[in-house]
């Protein structure tokens, strides 16, 4: 199953810079932007199962602007 395919990941809600959405150790997913590093919290999942269903809840986040911005220095 190709995740990135199943998803759709829209600009950045800050800067509209290119959004990536990233898996993190097998465990979660988050969305961040590749220009300004803005994110989405992390997405757990527990299961093969889940792994579609967390990748899309980080994906609804960021397409929804719920995301944290990092200033200078954070």
């Amino acid at each position: 199953m190709e995740i990135y395919k199943k998803v759709l990941l829209e600009d950045c809600p800050f800067c509209g810079g290119p959004g990536l959405l990233e898996e993190e150790a097998g465990s979660g997913w988050y969305a961040i932007c590749l220009d300004c590093g803005s994110q989405t919290a992390e997405m757990e999942f527990k299961s093969p199962l889940e792994r579609l269903e967390a990748a899309q809840k980080a994906a609804d986040l960021w397409n929804n602007g719920k995301v944290l911005r990092m200033g200078m220095g954070d």
